[in-house]
């Protein structure tokens, strides 16, 4: 049976955009023989222009040893084209899925947002590791793929190779989620374990986590909730099929926490993790990130580090909990590659 032949084009190539070509071009025999899907690179934009392939694969070695090496996208020789944006692109070839890779822009969703919807418009599916358009306008690009008949994943956008999606969307499949938990981020996980284990203090175990490159040296958007609240509403929004927005979450970060509450917590024979919750109060759908205080017998309480988790409280299947998943530029580029992968084998937003 002939594969099914599916021609990309990645927009950012960033760190996971370029995690993302490499997997593709070590992965492509096994992807091939394993689930009958043909995967071409066929153009790469970034900031610059693009480097773009009109008949075979781009070749992807090639074009990383030329951006590792100082180059840019747009310069490589026989492929590079100065200037040429996303939208252009599309007047000139033909492809299937677009790959967003850009970094998340939280403030207007930009340039994200207009690769959405011009891959949508043109009748391309999506997978995304960008948050940014799927958070602040997940109605719009929704309503235009189901126009479209395009589908939408965004495993990477919802703790990387954390199956956050894949476990309330399939896994969970006919039951009812009652509430949702997790801890969504992991340099704060690794803050809070090492203060709740070593006794240090928050200044202490940030400067350790960015050191060891696992928080930013800008650490607002992790330590203050904000990247916990963006995974959660991009969760909510397509497991339990609502459209909230970054506004009705409630978020406290970790930056105000001391040993002295660490010390009361373990006083009280319980363990402090920033969690993102979702929950029902008498039919209302209630959204908060917060430090909270768990039992330890609570799923949650023993995922130390820089792990991650998510917990689904079910009304027939019970709760179920997975951890785990690699937190990385890889572990997000091997997300959308299994979303890609997905899309063929089930198809649906």
């Amino acid at each position: 049976m002939a594969s099914l032949k599916k021609r990309l084009i990645i927009c950012g190539f960033g760190n996971v955009g370029r995690a993302f070509a490499r997997l593709v071009a070590e992965r492509c025999r096994l992807v091939e023989e394993r689930y009958g899907l043909k995967l071409e690179l066929t153009a790469v934009v970034d900031i610059g222009g693009a480097a773009v392939s009109n008949h075979d694969a781009l070749p992807v070695d090639e074009l990383l040893f030329h951006v590792g090496s100082g180059g840019s996208v747009e310069t490589i020789e026989r492929y590079g084209h100065p200037g040429l944006s996303f939208k252009e692109l599309l007047s000139q070839v033909k492809a299937d899925v677009l790959v967003e890779t850009t970094p998340t822009n939280l403030s207007d969703g930009e340039p994200g947002r207009s690769h959405m919807l011009a891959a949508l418009e043109n009748k391309m599916d999506i997978v995304s590791a960008n948050k940014g358009p799927l958070v602040l306008y997940y109605k719009e690009i929704l309503n235009l793929a189901k126009a479209q008949a395009c589908k939408i994943y965004m495993s990477a956008a919802t703790a990387a190779a954390l199956p956050t999606l894949d476990v309330g969307l399939i896994c969970l499949a006919g039951a009812d989620v009652l509430s949702i938990e997790g801890i969504l981020n992991g340099t704060t996980n690794y803050i809070l374990t090492r203060m709740h284990l070593e006794k240090c203090t928050y200044e202490t175990a940030l400067k350790d986590a960015q050191q060891m490159g696992i928080a930013e040296t800008d650490p607002t958007l992790d330590v203050e909730g904000f990247d916990t609240r963006n995974k959660l509403v991009l969760i909510v929004n397509r497991v339990l099929n609502k459209n909230i927005g970054l506004s009705d979450v409630e978020v406290t970060g970790i930056s105000g926490v001391t040993i002295d509450d660490i010390e009361k917590t373990i006083a009280n024979g319980k363990v402090l993790k920033l969690i993102g919750a979702a929950w029902f109060e008498k039919g209302e759908l209630k959204l908060r990130v917060a430090p909270s205080e768990l039992d330890p017998d609570h799923p949650l309480a023993a995922v130390n580090y820089s792990e991650k988790a998510i917990s689904y409280l079910t009304d027939s299947m019970g709760r179920v909990t997975v951890s785990g998943g690699k937190s990385s530029p890889l572990g997000a580029a091997a997300a959308l590659l299994k979303d890609l992968i997905n899309l063929a084998r089930f198809g649906g937003l």
